[in-house]
């Protein structure tokens, strides 16, 4: 017997705002009949989990213990400046001249993620 992951749960304090973030990131739209007001969010993936965007009243007050790891489609340089422009920080740069490391970036409201070689990046 196991378990299927459904859907990653994520905190925040504007439910719409962050799942509109990351709908451009992942370029997929949120839940149909989303709302700017709405206190929960569903977000759509082409593949993989859902997500689910839960307004709460309380703010992030320690580091997460849970980080998204993001493929780009394209090379990392061009994937970290965009998400810069969405509203993405950069956290950390672990990027190497000749190639490994990663982008360590934190969405709007603090949530961490990174963005490490793509394929085509590793292949070259």
């Amino acid at each position: 017997m196991s378990s299927v992951v459904r859907n990653v749960a994520i905190d925040c304090a504007d439910a719409y705002g962050l799942a509109c973030f990351w709908s451009e990131t992942t370029g997929t739209p949120p839940g149909p009949g989303d709302r700017p007001d709405d206190p929960e969010v569903q977000g759509t993936q082409a593949v993989g989990p859902a997500s689910r965007f839960h307004q709460v009243p309380e703010s992030r007050t320690v580091k997460n213990r849970l980080h998204l790891c993001l493929r780009p489609e394209t090379t990392r340089e061009p994937e970290v400046e965009r998400l810069l422009g969405l509203g993405a920080i950069l956290v950390a740069d672990r990027r190497e001249s000749d190639g490994p490391g990663g982008a360590v970036l934190a969405e709007p409201e603090g949530t961490g993620s990174c963005v490490p070689r793509s394929a085509s990046g590793r292949a070259a």
